[in-house]
């Protein structure tokens, strides 16, 4: 819209007057309508955080090798439903879990830390409530059963001490079905290769990483322990983006080289 101030109008000066009114207006209005279409896309990429879709970099390699440190994911916010923990800010609103549904066991999932809230982790889950959960050197026990595994390729990895090694790497056949890659960089008697038996409580899971011998999880009570089910955030589905580090955020020329493009896109399982 063409807006045609006149000005030194000798009359009476009611028309510079109005014309400036007018400008002024369109300005305000120009701005107001910004901040309101700033403050709705906001709104919505709120929403869609909280309600739909969650993005989370990985920051460890307690996962490798289903994910490695750098991955960046989106989890699922409805797969499981929602409980306080879904919020983007710290509430007592509700208790339990909205539309909840029961995760499956093998799911990658993200949850809460039990002991602090304001960690987030994320672990495969390996115990079901009633369950009964032991590793003996090396070897994963479901209920009494020992889990079929399969030796596969080494896997190329960094070792505790920042060291390249090539670690043991199997295909492990949990109770359903489900098949994921785990490493054991320390072989079969690592420190959590040989554990007590863990009962898991109602209303409670029992979560494991993929690297078994650099992973911080359930096996340790005094840390992580038994998940419950409203520190759930959801179900991790897919890498949208990934990066090997090599690049810092100012090198833009290292940019092409430092993405694993094989990775984009990939499913989380």
């Amino acid at each position: 819209m063409l807006l045609y101030v006149h000005i030194g109008t000798h009359k009476t000066g009611t028309t510079s007057i109005q014309a400036f009114g007018a400008l002024l207006s369109l300005i305000a209005g120009g701005v107001l309508g910004s901040v309101l279409a700033g403050a709705i896309l906001l709104l919505l990429v709120a929403g869609f955080r909280t309600l739909v879709e969650q993005p989370f970099t990985i920051p460890s390699g307690a996962m490798v090798p289903t994910l490695l440190v750098g991955d960046q994911l989106f989890a699922s916010k409805s797969a499981y439903g929602w409980s306080r923990h879904s919020l983007p800010w710290r509430s007592d609103l509700f208790g339990g879990r909205i539309l909840g549904r029961e995760p499956e066991r093998g799911d990658v999932i993200v949850f809460k830390l039990p002991s602090d809230s304001q960690i987030y982790y994320i672990k495969r889950l390996i115990g079901l409530p009633g369950d009964r959960i032991q590793v003996v050197h090396g070897r994963l026990i479901i209920n009494g059963e020992m889990v079929p595994r399969e030796q596969i390729a080494p896997y190329s990895t960094i070792n505790h001490f920042g060291k390249p090694e090539e670690a043991p790497r199997y295909v492990e056949t949990l109770t359903g079905g489900v098949k994921h890659e785990i490493i054991q960089i320390d072989g079969d008697d690592g420190t959590f290769d040989n554990t007590k038996v863990y009962e898991v409580p109602p209303g409670h899971y029992f979560m494991m990483g993929d690297n078994r011998d650099n992973s911080q999880d359930s096996r340790v009570l005094s840390a992580v322990g038994y998940v419950p089910a409203q520190n759930l955030i959801g179900r991790a589905e897919f890498i949208f983006f990934s990066t090997d580090g090599s690049a810092r955020l100012w090198e833009i020329w290292k940019w092409p080289f430092a993405i694993r493009y094989s990775r984009l896109f990939r499913g989380v399982g």
